[in-house]
């Protein structure tokens, strides 16, 4: 995709009526869910489990594995928190993951200094958007090179190696992938939106 064309966020497909085709754990949960769920959740939060992680919790063993690597990305990584999200949001809207993007753009993002017109214009608008400053426009440049061809150009790998270094570039990579990974969770057991988050802008 070049600079001059609309993201084009991948639409529910045709027929969808919410699902979601995998049952998410319900309560009252035995122990281990509730320990597993617990995990997963922010500290503190007076949310309950969200939905997505009802469903990686059916595969207990699994969602036990994957969570030091998830939060690992989202919690403890090098990258700056802005920086993180704008590139999360970018691949979440991208992949069509109106759920996730919601998720971020009503938690995550706005304590990483989003305000709700640069969240709507990395769902919305190219890279090359007025909206985006030069290091956004980076992130969201390299986002959607990873979007649509699973690497990246030289030219924006130069550009990203002087803004980052080797160890934050490998975390960029794995960030993108994850959430690339949680996307295609999302949208393939079409995953009903959570009653609070965002929706994607009109």
């Amino acid at each position: 995709m070049n600079a001059s064309q609309d993201p084009e966020p991948r639409k529910p497909l045709p027929g969808a009526t919410g699902g979601p085709r995998i049952s998410p754990v319900a309560p009252p949960y035995d122990d281990e869910t509730q320990r597993l769920l617990t995990k997963w959740m922010p500290p503190g939060s007076e949310l309950e489990p969200l939905l997505l992680f009802r469903v990686l919790v059916v595969h207990r063993r699994l969602a036990g594995r994957i969570h030091p690597m998830a939060s690992g990305l989202l919690n403890h990584g090098t990258l700056p928190a802005r920086d993180r999200e704008v590139l999360i949001s970018r691949t979440t809207a991208r992949a069509g993951a109106e759920y996730e993007w919601g998720v971020h753009a009503v938690l995550l993002g706005p304590q990483a200094g989003l305000d709700c017109d640069v969240l709507d214009a990395l769902a919305t608008q190219p890279a090359g958007s007025a909206a985006f400053d030069a290091h956004t426009r980076l992130l969201v440049t390299a986002a959607d090179e990873l979007h649509d061809r699973a690497t990246l150009s030289a030219s924006t790998w130069q550009d990203l190696q002087e803004a980052y270094d080797d160890a934050q570039l490998v975390e960029l990579l794995l960030l993108a992938g994850w959430y690339r990974t949680l996307s295609t969770v999302i949208n393939s057991t079409d995953l009903p939106l959570e009653p609070w988050a965002a929706r994607f802008p009109a």
